[in-house]
């Protein structure tokens, strides 16, 4: 999953280096347009509702953190 979310979103975006921290929000690294539009890539690409409760920092720091968000989800 990691894997797959970290290719779509490097196409999407190739501008930022996902792999360059595991703190994305926090290094200031994406900010409140690019996490929206990566929650409408994330929407579209796993047919996925994400609520916004589910919209914190842990869940778009890392490649990891979005894909475990994603993986329960779908679950």
């Amino acid at each position: 999953m990691e894997e797959k979310i970290l290719a779509l979103l490097s196409e999407e975006y190739p501008e930022i280096d996902f792999t360059a921290s595991e703190e994305l929000v926090d290094d200031g690294i994406l900010d409140s347009l690019t996490i929206t539009g990566i929650i409408a890539t994330l929407t579209m690409e796993f047919d996925i509702t994400i609520p916004y409760e589910e919209i914190v920092e842990k869940n778009f720091n890392s490649i990891a953190g979005m894909a475990k968000m994603v993986e329960k989800l779908q679950g």
